[in-house]
């Protein structure tokens, strides 16, 4: 998400100015065929070069979990292990898509008043919605679901190509009743997720999945699901990208809102992703048909949520109506 976020910040134009000539850029001649086996070659021998220091690494950080006072009880071990939902089956091959948006300064705003930030935000609000849906399609909502968050450690402006991030599983308490004390789970659930992380290092499985031939992962995650159609990994995969804070233009027209979705991952029906943008919190929803009837009961359930965070909150629930120049 960094790197689309700054791609897409080049691509728009952000600041008024004359517009560049698209004639004046040369193009690289494509590669012939020895020349693309020798880059491979090369690229091979570069992997292999980076093994001991990987071997270092991951030694370095089982250090680290084994010096540390931390210990994994119950309340921690128990969310590894995702429960049965409405949202973990087969998949079936339509997806549907819906959007939403809120004003930024509005979360902003609220997550000042609750001691939390945007991404705490985000899925107190998540767990909110899929409380309500849990309780609709599961008639329960008894045991905390597992979501995959990725998080960047690469966040410079410059980065433009390349998946720099590794996925931080969040417990999300869909079994908590009460609006505020959600919000502060939720916090206190991605903050435990995140001192994990870093004691076992944050590089460790991507350094590590460089190293996986496409093919054998693919046949891993997809055993992931075909006994039993359940993931045995996470419930759902929930994004928080922040994107560009000006309005930009691409030949001329106006870039209103920003919306942008993850694919939907084995026996994982359902994918939330978040842009901001200026002044808006865009959400995006992706589905099967099998999880819910109409992705905007996600879409929606989020929205209410938010509602009942701010007057829990002591806040207005009057939103910040946010134009849209795309049908929702």
């Amino acid at each position: 998400g960094v790197a689309s976020a700054n791609l897409l910040a080049r691509g728009m134009d952000l600041q008024e100015g004359p517009q560049r000539d698209r004639d004046s850029y040369a193009t690289d001649p494509a590669p012939s065929r020895g020349e693309l086996v020798r880059s491979a070659f090369r690229d091979h021998l570069r992997q292999i070069g980076r093994v001991p220091g990987l071997v270092r690494y991951t030694a370095q950080g089982v250090g680290r979990v084994r010096r540390s006072s931390r210990k994994f009880g119950p309340e921690l071990t128990r969310p590894f292990t995702p429960p049965p939902s409405f949202m973990n089956h087969r998949l079936t091959p339509e997806r549907r898509f819906a959007t939403a948006t809120l004003a930024l300064a509005d979360v902003k705003q609220t997550g000042k008043q609750l001691g939390a930030t945007i991404n705490d935000m985000v899925l107190a609000m998540s767990a909110g919605a899929l409380r309500k849906l849990a309780l609709h399609y599961d008639g329960k909502a008894d045991h905390p679901l597992l979501a995959s968050v990725p998080m960047s450690f690469d966040f410079s402006p410059d980065r433009i190509s390349g998946n720099r991030f590794s996925g931080v599983l969040v417990a999300l308490p869909v079994d908590v009743d009460d609006t505020l004390e959600r919000v502060r789970q939720s916090s206190a659930a991605a903050t435990a997720a995140k001192e994990s992380h870093n004691l076992i290092g944050p590089e460790l499985v991507a350094r590590w999945a460089a190293y996986m031939p496409p093919a054998p992962a693919e046949a891993a995650f997809k055993r992931l699901s075909d006994k039993d159609g359940q993931n045995k990994v996470l419930n759902l995969n929930i994004s928080n990208v922040p994107g560009p804070r000006e309005r930009g233009k691409v030949g001329g027209a106006t870039v209103t809102e920003i919306y942008s979705v993850g694919p939907l991952t084995a026996a994982s029906g359902l994918n939330i992703t978040v842009w901001s943008y200026v002044d808006q919190l865009n959400i995006s929803v992706i589905s099967d048909t099998a999880t819910v009837d109409d992705p905007h009961e996600v879409t929606d359930a989020m929205v209410e949520e938010f509602r009942d965070i701010r007057r829990a909150a002591g806040l207005s629930d009057q939103l910040t109506v946010i134009e849209s120049a795309m049908p929702q």
